[in-house]
């Protein structure tokens, strides 16, 4: 989708600090950290959201949450960490681009918001 940022930085027409890349996934640091580590997660295949998903993303979207759990080990994130889908402009979705946020470096306090 030629208008979506987050497709214009997976093809690389607009830089990032490029943490992960395979054939399904693309992650980079967050330009607004809200915390010490925060990177988002995002499938290469555009998807707007969460509410888009059907069953057919089931495995993307576990996928997702693996490869999360991975660069938090990757981090040394070994006292927790928060993974976060924001669905929709209530929830603070800006970018409609499926992502996942991967934070953690301190402790996180609950509730989120």
């Amino acid at each position: 989708m030629a208008a979506c940022l987050f497709c214009r930085i997976i093809s690389g027409e607009i830089p990032s600090r490029k943490v992960y890349e395979d054939d399904r996934t693309f992650a980079f640091e967050d330009i607004r950290p809200g915390a010490p580590t925060h990177i988002l997660l995002l499938p290469k295949r555009h998807l707007a959201g969460l509410a888009e998903a059907t069953a057919a993303d089931e495995s993307l979207l576990g996928y997702l949450q693996l490869q999360a759990a991975e660069l938090a080990r990757r981090r040394g994130l070994d006292r927790g960490y928060r993974t976060v889908l924001n669905v929709g402009p209530d929830a603070g979705q800006s970018v409609f681009h499926l992502h996942l946020h991967l934070l953690g470096g301190r402790p996180l306090s609950w509730p989120p918001g």
